[in-house]
Order: C-alpha cells, then structure tokens, then sequence
C-alpha cells in the first residue's frame, strides 16, 4: 500500500466515493456468502471516532481475529442511508508499522479514575445505611474491571470506560431530577443507577482495551439482568442488608429496560424505578444520536441508526439555533 492519494483521517469523516488508507482496529469479521453464491468479509471496523460496516467482495481473504490491527484501502459507500467501507486491499499489521493504538481505540471522554472516583463518593454518601452497604459491596465486587469496561459491544457506549460514562451521566442527570421532584427517594435512586448495569462485567468478555469479543456464555443464558437480581440477593446475605431494601433494589434492576420485549419480565413500579428506566434509555439514545451526529453534514441527516428504530438524525448547523 502507498499513500499517494488523501483521506479521511477518521471512520466519522467518511463520505461515499471518498478515499480511506489507514490502520482500523476489528470488532467483527466473518465470512459470508451473498445470494447469489460468492462469498465475501463482512466486518465491522473501529477507530477512536466510531465503527462502520466493511465489506470486502473477495472470498478468497480470510477474516482478520476481533480484536486485531489492520491496514486498510477503502472507499466510501453509502447503503440502506448507512456509510459503509468497501475494501480493495487489507493486511495485518506488523511492528514495524508502530500503530498509535490510542487513535483507534474509542474511549469515553472524561478520566476512568476520576469517573470511578465521583460514582465510589456517590455510594458512600447514601443516607440509608442497608442501600448504601449494598451498593459499595457490589462495587467492591466490580473491582478495577470497570476502570476499561465498555457498557456494550456495540450499541451506546461501546467504547474503553463506556459502563462508567453511561452510569456517571445517569447519576448526575438524576441529581438534577431530585431537584425539581423531592418526593424521590435519593438513596434508592442513587443505589439503583449505581448497580443497575454492574453484572455486565459478567455479560460479556472484554479486554484491556475495551472490545467485547463476544458475550460469555453466562451472559448468553442468563444476561446481566438476572445476574444482577442474583448479585443483589448474595450482597444483601453478606451485609446483613435488610431484605425489603434488597427487594427493592432488585426490582430496579429487573424493571430498568421497561419492557419484556427488551429484556425486563417486570415494568417500574415505583417513582425511582420508572426514573431509572427513563434516564437508562434517555443517556443511551442521547450518545447514539450525538454519535451519529458526528458521521453527518450539517444540515444533513445521519445514517439510520439501528438502537432508534432505524431514524436519521438531523444535525442542525452551527449558529442557526442561538
């Protein structure tokens, strides 16, 4: 490969007909075959600006591991409203090459430690004595693995540090919420967003560097939403936590996607449940349009993104709204 043409520097500038020629890091890959019997790599690929869907028309090539480096040649190429890339030539890559891994790998936007450390004085500073043992048990649980865990593989907040962004957000937009409604419980409220998402830990297997290679397989039988009622209930026997409180925190737990179509066999059915439920899928639509914002012209629309029931986003231009 050369360099002899310019590109985008990153996947978030892509635009179809344009030039890519760069190294991306490999989310997904697989061979597959199309309808008409050739095969071909579908792939997802990654840099610190977001993923984008890849194609390479070549069924001889075999697919590049999840998780490793390659360098790439590739044009832009819009599908369905989505930008994909279609790749002409892929290689490994090699020492020599001298990767910056930090341009490839999407992380949150503020410090993991800091962020870890503002959640850790959240639980501590929680008025009732049994919610708050609970959630720093489960903490403590969760250990450093939370300093690099993303919150998915690849909806919101599939970046290094994704699961403490996502929560932090939450808190702080909860903070907010107790100002304008009183009648909420603080203490249950903060426990809940706290510990809602924790046994994703267990849900998925992620490395260092943030990518989920696949769901473990006890993520695949039994998912992060009982793992996490079943966490609550062997904290509480720890703690000597009172059951009433536990039962409520598991029902946060249990009740936080809404709906059993989405995971949750119980709706809220109290104030601070129904909030949790409402800030979880606000924060996570919220950095799914504000991530696909980043992929479209001003004045434009974005991609169809698959998490808001493939819409466009439009993203107004600068200056217009005042």
């Amino acid at each position: 490969m050369n360099n002899d043409f310019s590109s985008p520097q990153t996947l978030a500038e892509i635009r179809r007909d344009d030039k890519f020629e760069g190294f991306v890091l490999v989310r997904a890959a697989e061979q597959k075959q199309s309808s008409s019997g050739k095969y071909y790599l579908d792939m997802t690929l990654a840099d610190r600006s977001g993923s984008i869907n890849a194609k390479m028309w070549d069924g001889t090539v075999q697919p590049p591991k999840a998780g490793s480096v390659v360098k790439i040649r590739a044009a832009g190429n819009e599908f369905n409203g989505r930008m994909q890339l279609r790749i002409e030539r892929i290689r490994e890559a090699e020492p020599r090459d001298g990767v910056d891994m930090s341009t490839l790998v999407p992380c949150a936007p503020e410090d993991p430690r800091a962020m870890l450390e503002e959640i850790v004085r959240a639980a501590d500073h929680i008025a009732d004595a049994d919610l708050r043992r609970l959630t720093c048990r489960l903490l403590d649980r969760a250990g450093d693995r939370l300093l690099t865990f993303p919150a998915a593989k690849q909806m919101h907040h599939a970046e290094r540090s994704g699961l403490l962004y996502h929560t932090l957000t939450m808190l702080r937009a909860a903070r907010a919420l107790m100002g304008v409604y009183p009648q909420l419980n603080p203490s249950l409220l903060t426990a809940g967003i706290i510990v809602h998402d924790l046994s994703k830990l267990d849900e998925m297997d992620a490395d260092a560097l943030g990518m989920v290679s696949d769901y473990s397989l006890d993520g695949k039988l039994i998912g992060h939403i009982v793992r996490g009622v079943v966490a609550i209930e062997e904290a509480a026997k720890e703690t000597g936590a009172s059951r009433d409180k536990a039962l409520l925190l598991q029902h946060m737990v249990l009740s936080h996607h809404g709906l059993a179509e989405y995971g949750s066999p119980k709706p809220p059915m109290f104030p601070e449940a129904e909030v949790l439920h409402t800030l979880d899928t606000l924060d996570a639509r919220l950095y799914q349009m504000y991530e696909a914002l980043g992929r479209a012209n001003e004045g434009g629309f974005s991609e169809k993104v698959w998490g808001l029931e493939n819409r466009q986003v439009y993203r107004i231009p600068d200056g217009e709204v005042l």
